[in-house]
């Protein structure tokens, strides 16, 4: 009997290797590398959109359940003993082999659910061996599966004709939804659809399909799954249709999660009905904005309790047949316009550059070879900081940049999301308040909602180094914003939600980008318009067309109260002088205390306000101690700012002169025009061509390297230095030409062009 102990030894090693390779014969995904459709639902997990697998099937990511009905209907027509076998099932064993040799070939296979789910991850020929190692396998996958998630493999995998994979794929083709409310007789029809889709199909052998469905439905009510009186009215109930085509709500969102979330589902933060409400209202501004040349609209709003995104429109498309339609124009870099103007505005106060009325200069000023210029060519001699920021003059906001510090500012940008500012500072220069940087809608407003809820107390849910952390200088950049005018095309009896609106048009140079950013406690929306290509159009503002869309969009939206106002312990306080909006200096006669940013104290005291010893009359500034005079305190502007500025403050009084020596020539001339005199016929000159030419036009200055500022009947024209020579084609009639110097002295003259 010796050889007992080898057999054993050779029996227990060949029982040890089937046990390891039982062990580790499966993978933790038996489908995995299997190609996925992309998925994107909403919220709620309604169907927004999807790709099409790799490999041409509508094969839906492992599905989260199997629908109750559909889960009963399949495993009484595939595998009643389902929820008692191990994988396999040895009376069915049984019972296909005695079929199979009374029969004399395969009429029947035994599968199991379990058995036909490793099948199906295996795409192996069907022979008696691989059905041995599919039993193998299946034990093998019930020790590592529950039965739910066994079903689940199945119901994810089970063909069911054509192109369509799994069920949650076939409930979209087939139903038109998730089948969160299937119908008993529609889930007969998909369980045995699945069963053999190639030879019973939709399309044909209908009438075999229906028998076997209504079949199914009476043995699910004989065994007690349905009454007899559902069952009847299930019978009568019409066979499911063909194929219908998916849901297609956000195709620009949809793709972009087909990009960075291929073949995956993806559960997005949009709300189903606000974005088809969202997408009906830009379909019908892009068809009256598409006769206006206006070719491209896109919006997203953005949840600023949650900062997700709840609607998203790419690029408005009513027709669904344009080809430049499929640019998502809300993640394409588009040139800034204004919006960045608010956000200058609050860095400036957190940092303490200024307060919110500082007054900011707007008068002619040149950068290097940058010259910037208002949008309406005209000056104002100072501005406050909260109205630069509500009518957008050019000039107050680049010097402010300037001040402020380019390169700070362009980390602010980076750090607060805007992706594409990834430039070194030098390449956008002062002109990146203008438009100088390129953003994208998507961005833009992503970081004004995270801003709004920085300013509704959530400081905990921002991202870490988020570089706006003052609340005070949120809350004043939010104030000033509300005060913006809204557009004169916007019918504001039409509009429920007219007030309590933060918001920012911008326009880019050569009008061709439109853009507006609002923002209340609650959301924040975000606007562009314009043509992808990049042409411009003379109607294309963000006042006029972004403006108009905004409101309607934010129309769509619940009405919710304002930011709550910042407490004395998130700032301090301090006295403020009235006319300048700096901190009150000593000389300052007309002030007020304010709650300001926490860093407002490194900002300057107001250098405005000065003693003065005037004469009796007023009309001099005294000088001589022993000559008899009275102490005022006036504000006084630089020359510069005080010139243009009294022309819009009537009130302003400027610095009186000192009183004339006796031996003084009060006639004595600072500037005096060459050419042309006072009253004189000045006759353009014109090439051979007939193009105007211009005529020059030139002054003396007693002190030639003083800038001197041009001004053509009001409209600002340019600067000199040193040679004071201007070329001007004014045309035909009566001008006034106006010269004003650095120090404030100004020269007019009168001429007529013939």
């Amino acid at each position: 009997m010796r050889w007992r102990k080898p057999v054993f030894q050779v029996v227990g090693a060949l029982a040890a290797a089937v046990a390891l390779l039982w062990l580790v014969a499966l993978p933790d995904d038996p489908f995995g590398g299997v190609p996925c459709s992309t998925v994107v639902t909403d919220r709620h997990g309604e169907l927004l959109g999807a790709r099409i697998a790799d490999d041409g099937q509508w094969r839906f990511p492992l599905c989260d359940s199997v629908p109750r009905k559909f889960a009963v209907a399949l495993i009484e027509f595939e595998d009643r003993t389902f929820y008692r076998h191990p994988g396999v099932s040895l009376r069915a064993v049984c019972r296909a082999a005695w079929q199979n040799l009374r029969a004399g070939r395969i009429v029947s296979g035994a599968s199991t659910l379990t058995m036909q789910v490793i099948r199906m991850s295996r795409r192996k020929p069907r022979t008696l061996w691989q059905k041995g190692v599919e039993m193998f396998l299946a034990t093998r996958l019930e020790v590592r599966c529950s039965k739910e998630d066994i079903l689940r493999l199945y119901a994810s995998h089970a063909p069911f004709g054509g192109n369509v994979v799994g069920i949650d794929a076939a409930m979209w083709r087939y139903l038109g939804n998730d089948g969160s409310d299937l119908s008993w007789a529609e889930a007969a029809t998909l369980a045995v659809l699945q069963n053999a889709p190639s030879s019973i199909h939709l399309a044909r052998n209908r009438s075999r399909l229906l028998d076997k469905r209504n079949r199914l439905l009476r043995h699910l009510a004989d065994k007690g799954y349905l009454s007899v009186e559902d069952c009847a009215l299930a019978v009568e109930e019409p066979l499911i249709g063909s194929p219908l085509p998916l849901p297609n709500h956000a195709p620009h969102l949809v793709e972009h999660y087909d990009k960075i979330r291929h073949g995956r589902k993806t559960v997005t933060s949009i709300d189903l009905a606000l974005q088809r409400q969202t997408a009906a209202c830009t379909d019908r501004w892009s068809r009256e904005l598409r006769t206006r040349g206006i070719n491209d609209l896109a919006a997203v709003i953005v949840d600023v309790a949650s900062g997700g995104v709840v609607a998203y429109c790419g690029n408005a498309d009513p027709a669904h047949l344009r080809p430049g339609a499929c640019v998502d124009i809300a993640r394409a870099p588009r040139s800034s316009g204004s919006i960045l103007k608010p956000l200058l505005y609050c860095a400036a106060l957190q940092e303490g550059t200024i307060l919110p009325r500082t007054l900011l200069p707007d008068v002619p000023l040149r950068f290097g070879n940058f010259a910037p210029q208002n949008y309406d060519r005209k000056f104002v001699g100072a501005v406050p900081a909260d109205q630069a920021l509500v009518r957008s003059p050019n000039v107050p906001n680049v010097w402010l940049l300037k001040e402020h510090g380019l390169s700070r500012f362009v980390g602010q940008l980076r750090k607060a999301g805007f992706t594409t500012v990834d430039s070194r500072a030098e390449r956008y220069g002062l002109t990146l308040i203008l438009g100088g940087a390129e953003v994208t809608l998507a961005d833009a407003t992503g970081v004004y909602a995270a801003l709004a809820a920085f300013c509704n107390g959530s400081h905990g849910e921002l991202p870490a180094g988020f570089p706006f952390f003052d609340r005070v200088a949120v809350y004043e950049m939010f104030e000033a914003m509300k005060c913006v005018d809204r557009p004169d095309e916007l019918d504001m009896r039409m509009v429920t939600s007219v007030t309590d609106i933060a918001w920012k048009t911008g326009t880019s140079y050569g009008s061709r980008d439109a853009w507006a950013v609002g923002v209340t406690p609650q959301y924040a929306v975000g606007v562009w318009a314009g043509n992808a290509e990049g042409q411009g159009s003379p109607d294309l503002t963000g006042t006029r067309v972004a403006g108009p869309v905004l409101f309607d969009l934010f129309d769509l939206l619940p009405r919710g109260g304002w930011f709550p106002a910042p407490t004395a312990g998130e700032g301090v306080s301090a006295s403020v002088c009235r006319q300048s909006g700096m901190l009150a200096g000593p000389d300052c006669t007309d002030t007020l205390r304010l709650l300001l940013p926490s860093n407002a104290m490194r900002s300057r005291v107001c250098p405005y306000h000065r003693q003065v010893r005037l004469s009796a009359d007023g009309r001099y500034r005294v000088e001589d101690p022993g000559e008899p005079a009275r102490t005022v305190s006036m504000f006084i502007l630089p020359p510069a700012m005080a010139w243009y500025y009294k022309q819009q403050h009537p009130e302003y009084a400027p610095l009186p002169p000192l009183r004339p020596a006796a031996d003084v020539d009060e006639r004595f001339e600072i500037m005096r025009f060459i050419y042309p005199s006072q009253g004189s016929v000045v006759s353009i000159p014109r090439h051979l061509d007939g193009e105007v030419r211009g005529a020059t036009f030139t002054l003396a200055h007693v002190a030639p390297s003083k800038t001197v500022f041009w001004h053509l009947d009001g409209e600002y024209l340019g600067t000199t230095c040193d040679l004071h020579k201007f070329r001007i084609a004014p045309p035909p009639g009566i001008h006034r030409l106006t010269v004003v110097d650095e120090d404030g002295n100004t020269l007019s003259v009168e001429f007529r062009v013939v």
